[in-house]
């Protein structure tokens, strides 16, 4: 393997320091708004909602990931969306880079914003340029400074979401990879309300950097789901600053492969804590098919049962209901044969396998609900039609999913 896993977040590769503070924009006075920096220009790399409905914020970001220019700064908000808030929410993009980057000696070009929240409210930008003076004077390089960055850009999330890994390159030469991310709810990422927000100190250039973030959040950001609604707001961005000295990475090649491995890992990790804290819910739901005739297919199977209200559901009760996994799986219009298809339940109580070629397996359904109480849950299914596979991620369906969103503005 050419990574490990290692502590931390934004903070872990060399360069990056953050911040987090609370300005005043959540009525709970919890951290509110978070900053990232780097004092070298950084390569940049990002993925966008595909949401017909974009807050400024996207469109700022991919205006400056697609031009080009490199970047130094992240400013994120959390509270207020800053979507659906016509010419006047562009405008505060713009008022919150001129002054990042005033107060950071960088030029406004190379901030990129972020915001998170209610949908249609204006931003309060007293409260917001503040805060971006307090960030200022207090980013940190530490551990505990990434920390607080990613506690700041919280909503409903109950727990702070980071990952990093160290890889090796040809010429020795190591570089970390860590980010944070932030969603709980309105998460169905199709660009890929989520944020994500990675750093790292290998030496890579554009080109290949968004190569590599573009192949690894089909596989990872893309298969999570909490309740089938997608975001206005979904970003993950990626800075490169180069410090590790590693030899550029500008081809395929070793190096390449490392990087994008160490990238995947970090995006797996980060997709996988979000699927955990899905408002609401009590368990992680995994889903894995296998023996797909094509990659698409098996992402497209794992997708939709993730997906499945019913099977959410059913996960929540510790139903072994095997009938809404494979009505899930027959409507989601990949090419399968359901007189093939085996399932398989597994946690941390065991495992039993509820249905062979179609058919039921006469299982114990005791067993079968103490597997299905456990905090982890995965399915596996066997489609015995070809090589492909794919995992996605979701969460049990609870009374609590609605309690909150029921209250979500008030």
């Amino acid at each position: 393997m050419s990574f490990v896993k290692i502590d931390g977040g934004v903070t872990a590769a060399r360069g990056f320091s953050a911040a987090g503070c609370a300005a005043g924009l959540k009525k709970n006075g919890a951290a509110d708004m978070a900053m990232i920096f780097t004092n070298t220009p950084c390569e940049t790399a990002g993925t966008f909602t595909t949401n017909r409905v974009k807050a400024a914020p996207v469109v700022w970001d991919r205006g400056i990931v697609t031009s080009g220019a490199k970047a130094q700064a992240v400013i994120v908000n959390a509270g207020i969306a800053n979507a659906c808030t016509g010419e006047q929410g562009m405008a505060y993009c713009r008022e919150t880079a001129e002054e990042a980057a005033r107060v950071l000696g960088i030029d406004p070009g190379a901030v990129l914003v972020a915001s998170t929240g209610v949908i249609g409210r204006q931003l309060p930008m007293d409260k917001i340029l503040g805060g971006i003076g307090v960030l200022a004077q207090s980013l940190g390089e530490e551990l505990s400074d990434g920390e607080r960055a990613a506690k700041a850009i919280m909503t409903t999330d109950t727990v702070k979401k980071e990952a990093a890994v160290r890889i090796s390159f040809a010429d020795g030469k190591e570089a970390v990879i860590g980010g944070c991310c932030k969603g709980s709810g309105m998460i169905h990422p199709n660009m890929c309300t989520m944020l994500s927000f990675i750093t790292t100190d290998a030496c890579i250039c554009k080109e290949m950097l968004q190569r590599a973030l573009s192949a690894a959040v089909p596989e990872t950001f893309n298969m999570v789901s909490v309740d089938g609604d997608t975001s206005t707001n979904d970003t993950c961005l990626v800075l490169a600053n180069g410090l590790a000295g590693n030899a550029k990475i500008v081809s395929d090649g070793p190096d390449y492969e490392a990087f994008r491995a160490g990238l995947l890992a970090v995006c797996t990790s980060l997709a996988r804590q979000m699927a955990r804290d899905g408002e609401g819910a009590t368990a992680l739901f995994e889903m894995k098919v296998f023996h797909a005739r094509t990659k698409e297919d098996a992402r497209i199977l794992a997708r939709s049962v993730v997906s499945s209200s019913l099977t959410k559901a059913a996960i929540y009760g510790h139903d072994a209901n095997w009938g809404r996994i494979l009505c899930a799986m027959g409507y989601s219009g990949a090419e399968f044969t359901p007189e093939k298809v085996d399932l398989f339940f597994k946690s941390a109580a065991g495992e039993i396998q509820i249905l062979e070629n179609g058919v039921d397996t006469g299982y114990s359904e005791e067993l079968a609900t103490k597997i299905l109480s456990e905090s982890e849950i995965l399915c596996t299914a066997d489609l015995k039609e070809g090589e492909a596979e794919a995992e996605a991620w979701g969460c049990d369906l609870t009374h609590k999913y609605v309690d909150i969103n029921a209250d979500y503005r008030s």
